[in-house]
């Protein structure tokens, strides 16, 4: 292995023990409520929906993984998308933190039971929507380039059938899923901000693949809406 390669690797060992096992932790470590079973559960269907994924997009785009682990030092991101992108992580932090806050505090009333497990199949089904569009695009980057150096090409198959952005879509769900399975409604004000942020991303990239990509105004003329069928 080289010396690069080895960097990579550790970087992104460390992206996944940060996003993936440390900060959904951060409800529990808030409200010091170590049983919370919802929590529990949002960190465990995570952690399953990121190995599954990766272990697929990875048989069938093997240079899929290096990519998105790169993407703190590709030259060629968006300026906007240097603000946006991280915005969005910090927002999804906030969502746990609050829900944390409000399990400390108590200011929520309790969500029924029937609440909280239709949050959760709408969490998996985010999951399993954003899981699917990672492994049909093998030009899935974490960031927002037109990526020449990989023959960046339109696709059109699987979940792009239906929506110009999937991952963004199964995002979208998992969020607005996320304050409620955590028992938590004052968690929803950093998850309208992500929303809206959300939403600035998917139409400047959407406007920027039109004006830069071959093939995909075409595309888009072809699959009408970018998020929501029907709607957006």
């Amino acid at each position: 292995m080289s010396k690069s390669d080895a960097i990579l690797t550790v970087r992104a060992a460390a992206q996944v023990a940060l996003f993936i096992v440390a900060v959904p932790l951060l409800p529990m470590i808030i409200s010091g409520d170590w049983g919370w079973w919802e929590a529990w559960t949002y960190l465990l269907s995570g952690l399953a929906a990121f190995a599954v994924s990766r272990a697929l997009a990875a048989r069938r785009h093997p240079d899929l993984l290096a990519e998105r682990a790169r993407f703190l030092t590709h030259k060629d991101t968006k300026r906007w998308d240097r603000v946006l992108a991280p915005l969005l992580a910090l927002c999804s932090i906030l969502i746990l933190a609050v829900a944390g806050l409000d399990r400390f505090s108590r200011r929520t009333p309790t969500l029924s039971l029937g609440v909280e497990l239709a949050a959760l199949g709408g969490l998996l089904l985010g999951y399993a929507f954003s899981s699917w569009a990672l492994i049909e695009n093998g030009f899935f980057s974490g960031t927002v380039r037109i990526q020449t150096d990989r023959g960046q090409r339109v696709i059109s198959s699987g979940p792009y059938r239906l929506v110009r952005h999937p991952g963004y879509a199964g995002g979208l769900l998992g969020y607005v899923a996320t304050p409620l399975l955590l028992d938590s409604l004052w968690a929803f004000i950093p998850t309208l901000l992500l929303l809206v942020i959300l939403v600035v991303r998917t139409a400047l990239e959407d406007r920027t693949l039109q004006a830069e990509l071959a093939g995909y105004a075409e595309y888009a003329r072809r699959t009408r809406y970018r998020l929501l069928p029907g709607v957006w």
